[in-house]
């Protein structure tokens, strides 16, 4: 438990005061948003903003994590580091495309296959790695069964569970990047999640199948390789995401960019498939899903009748164009965010309640 107010304390102090150290640093060099001609009007006025931003809270939660363990003398886990490798691989490839959009004044960035193969690189390397380095129950950081609140199933095999493992860390990565159009509402989204993984990490702990001979039940366990150093990466994620929005609100002094918002959606993923959660993220991450899909629906309709459902995709532009204030549109996403997070909180709960 001290592990985890350590980190959420350090991410949130280190954010708090290095991100207007980082600001400065990216004035000075010029590095300002880049801003699309054909995005909504009032967004002309973001332009030169300092971009980049996430390696601010990048960098604070690989410093917490190892402080906390450090300070409480515990050892990190292999389900936690690679949560943060995936975190920060998704951040490099994320820096090189924002980098690329400064310097050459690109509003694309990397090119389409470039950015792919890095994440992919990452995403394998990830995906492979997690059905390994087995614990004395025999248990990985990731399992080849799919999973809701716990694994069900048969196992898919090493193969499809890659592909599967790709298709969860390129969906939430790409869902957090389309989110991240207004000032703070990924990153206050975000918060929100990670909170909740803190809680699941917490609660897998308290009734993991380690301790079967001390619960009422010991058939109503959880088989996760290290919930409690999840619940430490998922606390340093809250705390770092929690201070960068203390800069990020509108009027944002500085945007995350591709290299924050590429990292936040691995590091879901990550803590998704280490934690044996994969498609309750769905529900928790209900916003980014939601936001995705209204790109995915604008996108097929155009192609498939000409014609557009909504003003501007993704969604949070739609509702910009009929007047509504960017910071209206943000509490409200922020409210329905946080109603994924209760019911999806609601559901793991109830699911252990019931076996029980």
């Amino acid at each position: 438990m001290r592990q985890i107010l350590f980190a959420g304390a350090i991410g949130l102090f280190l954010t708090l005061i290095g991100t207007p150290l980082l600001i400065k640093l990216l004035a000075r060099k010029g590095y300002g948003q880049f801003i699309r001609d054909d995005g909504p009007r009032t967004h002309g006025s973001k332009k030169g903003t300092p971009t980049m931003g996430g390696i601010s809270f990048i960098l604070a939660t690989l410093i917490a994590y190892a402080l906390a363990k450090v300070i409480t003398g515990e050892d990190p886990s292999y389900s936690g580091v690679l949560v943060l490798f995936l975190m920060a691989g998704m951040g490099l490839v994320g820096f090189l495309d924002d980098y690329i959009k400064i310097v050459k004044q690109r509003s694309l960035g990397l090119r389409a296959k470039a950015k792919m193969a890095g994440q992919l690189i990452v995403g394998i390397a990830f995906a492979v790695l997690s059905l390994q380095f087995a614990d004395f129950r025999g248990l990985t950081p990731a399992s080849e069964k799919l999973s809701f609140i716990t694994d069900f199933g048969w196992s898919i095999g090493p193969v499809l569970f890659v592909v599967w493992a790709l298709f969860m860390i390129l969906a939430m990565s790409n869902g957090v990047n389309l989110t991240d159009g207004l000032d703070g509402l990924a990153t206050g989204a975000s918060v929100m999640v990670f909170g909740a993984y803190t809680f699941i990490g917490l609660w897998q702990f308290q009734e993991s199948c380690a301790n079967a001979m001390t619960l009422t039940n010991p058939n109503a366990c959880f088989e996760v390789r290290d919930p409690l150093d999840l619940a430490v990466v998922a606390s340093a994620l809250m705390g770092a995401c929690f201070g960068f929005l203390w800069w990020n609100t509108s009027p944002a002094k500085i945007f995350m960019g591709d290299t924050g918002s590429l990292a936040l959606g691995g590091a879901l993923a990550g803590l998704a498939i280490c934690s044996r959660t994969e498609l309750l993220l769905a529900l928790l991450g209900g916003l980014f899903v939601m936001i995705t899909m209204s790109v995915v629906i604008q996108v097929g309709s155009f192609k498939m009748t000409g014609k557009r459902v909504f003003r501007m995709a993704p969604l949070q532009h739609h509702f910009e164009l009929k007047g509504w204030s960017e910071v209206l549109v943000v509490v409200r996403f922020w409210i329905i965010q946080g109603m994924c997070v209760i019911v999806g909180l609601g559901l793991f709960y109830a699911g252990w309640a019931a076996d029980k």
